[in-house]
């Protein structure tokens, strides 16, 4: 299972070297705590920085269900609380779970993600490995709106699921737009309904007059 993760790791390279930063604070699931055991500062240095955080949390921790979604969700959400009441585009959360189980805080986590589609952030849930999956398909809601126990539904979606095992054998692409597919849209939707309108790219600077090449 190693390998798979790091596999799955590696292909979602893509998505996290779309950020100007390059600094992911990383979390396991199992059920929040910091993978490289640093909660002052969570932060890894790229893809490999978590390669190597989760390289060496491995012997460190036993590898047990329950599989809970809604611990992480919910710590997410609060930094995109503190996002939200800056009220501007500014900042948009994506949170990247790879798991290799079927989720079982199923209305925990449904109730999280309801919750979480008022504020500025998507859920990408990358499966591994051949569990049963069904309950992340559900989640993803592509058919309607995600729903809690008590009927309260989602303001958007903002879940995507995609199993790994489709793209084991294929390019590193193909798994890349499939797993970002519906953040940009879920972005604007976030950013439209609250009316609040993109920053302005900055001027690029004016350039110079050509100057000829010194003999």
């Amino acid at each position: 299972m190693l390998g798979t993760y790091h596999g799955a790791l590696f292909l979602n390279t893509k998505v996290a070297m779309r950020e100007e930063t390059h600094f992911h604070s990383c979390f396991q699931v199992s059920h929040e705590f910091a993978l490289n055991f640093n909660p002052s500062n969570p932060y890894c240095s790229g893809i490999q920085g978590i390669v190597d955080a989760y390289r060496q949390a491995l012997p460190q921790v036993r590898l047990y269900g329950p599989t809970n979604f809604a611990p992480i969700i919910n710590h997410v959400a609060r930094f995109a609380a503190q996002a939200a009441q800056q009220r501007t585009a500014s900042q948009y959360f994506v949170l990247l779970l790879l798991t290799d189980g079927a989720v079982t805080d199923v209305e925990a986590t449904r109730e999280a993600v309801v919750r979480a589609s008022h504020l500025p952030m998507s859920v990408i849930i990358v499966g591994v490995g051949s569990a049963d999956f069904e309950a992340m398909e559900q989640l993803d809601a592509d058919g309607g709106p995600l729903r809690t126990r008590s009927g309260e539904g989602a303001a958007r979606d903002i879940v995507q699921f995609v199993p790994y095992r489709r793209f084991q054998n294929a390019p590193r692409e193909a798994l890349a737009q499939t797993v970002l597919a519906e953040v940009p849209m879920q972005l604007v939707s976030y950013f439209k309904a609250q009316g609040w309108a993109p920053f302005k790219p900055l001027p690029l600077p004016a350039k110079g007059p050509a100057q000829a090449p010194q003999a």
